[in-house]
């Protein structure tokens, strides 16, 4: 199915929805080598790509020709993916693969609407936005992280939902994914709004500042900003995972960060090459979890977080994942469920058809 550029300007107008939990960072792309020391010396995004001129075709005359295009946003969702790009830079991964990190969801929704990529890492409900609006020119693959966001304080009295009561919480993005799913939770747990003082900022460093000014306050922050906020200031503890406050209160659905989607003329004309991605996906995913030492030091060379000590603390807590098949259907669509019954605008204004998601034979 050829995609239209004209959908772009639509996609951008449900960006507000989406993307938050970058932490509100610039809109600057990178697709320098991951093993740079460089850029790792400068914070900048930095991430192996292959020879591949970015926008032109990745498809060859014979598939052992073939470079897989991907991007992902800077953050966990990039973290599983590292061990399969460094063997890609030594040559070693099962197929080519030209990989680009960024640090906007608008970039990689353009992307895909130009026909520029075939695999993407994106938040959960812009997978269901991005469907709708290329008239189900995309399928999700894979879940590659589950819930991110954490409460953090100073305040020794929270401990839940139910105890935010009163209270102020300094959060990113109104009308974005940490928003929606705290309204979620004081929804389910009997509170709204207006039973809590929610303060907004543009990024995540702003909510460290306030809630380190004001002890008072409690900041909803995504890994691994929430980890490097505490590590910054001794005060400040995890005080609720919302997560498992989502657990808490629903039995069909469970929290989820980022999904892996594929352009379905890609999968139509090349599924062996998705095929052959899932499983070394599957084998990064599970190297990040199980190697975090080695893995922190693939995500400072690759510009994600700055110190090492402070990676080896946050990827556990990063829910890094690989879900695929039945389950990856049932977890996301529970979650998109969940999203539309308290605003369909969340995921693209209707549940996304069966076609959405794609389960290997």
């Amino acid at each position: 199915m050829k995609k239209k550029l004209s959908i772009i300007c639509a996609l951008f107008t449900s960006l507000a929805l989406f993307g938050a939990c970058q932490g509100g960072a610039s809109t600057a792309s990178s697709t320098s080598s991951a093993s740079s020391a460089s850029s790792a010396a400068s914070g900048s995004s930095s991430v192996s790509v292959s020879s591949t001129t970015a926008g032109s075709s990745s498809v060859s005359d014979t598939d052992s020709d073939l470079t897989v295009r991907i991007a992902a946003l800077k953050g966990p969702t990039t973290m599983g993916l590292l061990h399969l790009l460094s063997e890609n830079d030594a040559k070693t991964a099962a197929q080519n693969y030209d990989f680009t990190m960024v640090t906007a969801a608008d970039e990689v929704v353009a992307s895909m609407a130009k026909n520029e990529l075939d695999i993407a890492l994106i938040p959960a409900n812009m997978s269901s936005i991005l469907y709708q609006k290329t008239n189900s020119g995309i399928s999700v693959i894979d879940i590659n992280t589950l819930g991110v966001l954490y409460l953090v304080s100073a305040d020794n009295t929270i401990s839940d939902i139910p105890s935010l009561k009163g209270k102020t919480v300094v959060l990113t993005g109104k009308g974005t994914t940490p928003d929606y799913c705290l309204q979620y939770l004081l929804n389910k747990n009997g509170l709204s709004a207006s039973d809590v003082t929610l303060e907004y900022k543009s990024e995540a460093t702003e909510v460290v500042s306030d809630i380190t000014a004001d002890p008072a306050k409690i900041g909803l922050l995504p890994q691994p900003f929430a980890t490097t906020a505490q590590m910054q200031n001794d005060a400040l503890k995890t005080v609720c995972d919302l997560t498992a406050e989502w657990d808490k209160v629903s039995t069909d659905s469970t929290l989820v960060t980022g999904v892996t989607v594929v352009d379905n003329d890609f999968l139509a004309a090349h599924p062996e090459a998705v095929n052959t991605f899932l499983e070394e996906h599957k084998s990064s995913s599970a190297y990040a979890t199980e190697h975090v030492e080695e893995t922190a030091d693939l995500v400072v060379s690759a510009g994600i977080i700055e110190k090492a000590p402070v990676a080896v603390s946050a990827i556990p807590y990063c829910n890094i994942t690989y879900i695929d098949g039945t389950a990856m259907k049932e977890k996301l669509s529970g979650y998109l469920q969940a999203l539309y019954d308290l605003d369909p605008a969340t995921i693209g204004g209707q549940m996304p058809g069966e076609d959405f998601y794609y389960v290997q034979k």
